[in-house]
């Protein structure tokens, strides 16, 4: 993982998979390319895909701020990619799972 976030965000994963509130997960797993951009911003690598017991999956992207590069990854990903779901959990949302979660959660990294 690139970042603590990342490896708490993984942790809590691991907890929704035992309670059976996803099938599973994987991280970095597919790096989404631009055609036609020749410079700048020319793919996008989301966090996790998430795997749902309905057959349906989500890309999540964990960010606690957004840089130019960010947003301008995002943007192309979803005008380019609209039939994919993504969700982000910024800084608030962050903080929202690790103070419901992190304390039942071993080893979440502070």
């Amino acid at each position: 993982m690139r970042s603590s976030w990342e490896a708490n965000f993984a942790r809590y994963l691991n907890l929704l998979v035992e309670r059976g509130d996803i099938m599973r997960w994987e991280y970095e797993p597919r790096r989404f390319y631009f055609s036609g951009i020749k410079r700048g911003t020319t793919s996008y690598l989301p966090d996790f895909c998430l795997f749902f017991r309905d057959g349906h999956y989500e890309w999540v992207e964990i960010k606690g701020y957004m840089t130019p590069k960010s947003k301008t990854a995002i943007k192309r990903f979803l005008q380019r990619y609209p039939d994919e779901i993504l969700v982000i959990i910024d800084r608030v949302e962050y903080k929202r799972i690790k103070q419901e979660f992190g304390s039942a959660i071993p080893e979440w990294e502070k």
